[in-house]
């Protein structure tokens, strides 16, 4: 097995575990945005991750590219469940019958979510951490 297909796995969770913290910080960012350019309130982001081969490489050798896959975040999708109106007349956003349509961002969810990138983030760094302290110690056998 090649030593750098640590590596490269973890470096793609890295990447997509980061993209999902942006997402959930833009989420909670936006929790009591209510106007938009695209009109009507914030709507809640989510990421969508896959698998991906790692390489051209590797797809090319069957007993690596079957069991060793990347990720990668296959997209980014708006929630469009109906936002929750909360009634407030003075706001510059109500409606004729006093209502404003929030965000349908829920916090504490969102903070479940970041908790989780988060961990899955830390845990990757710890893979490639383990696999570097692995490759040196195979050189200072091998030298």
């Amino acid at each position: 097995m090649d030593m750098f297909i640590p590596f490269a796995i973890s470096g793609s969770a890295l990447k997509a575990q980061k993209m999902r913290l942006d997402t959930v910080a833009s989420n909670l960012a936006n929790v009591e945005t209510t106007s938009t350019p695209e009109g009507g309130p914030y709507k809640k982001k989510s990421v969508y991750f896959e698998t991906q081969p790692l390489s051209f490489k590797e797809t090319l050798d069957n007993s690596v590219s079957e069991r060793a896959q990347g990720v990668t975040v296959k997209k980014i999708l708006s929630d469009e469940t109906e936002p929750k109106k909360v009634y407030n007349p003075s706001h510059p956003d109500a409606d004729e019958g006093g209502y404003v349509a929030m965000p349908n961002v829920n916090v504490l969810a969102e903070m479940v979510d970041m908790m989780s990138a988060t961990r899955s983030y830390q845990a990757n760094v710890t893979v490639i951490k383990s696999a570097k302290r692995m490759a040196l110690k195979a050189l200072e056998i091998g030298g």
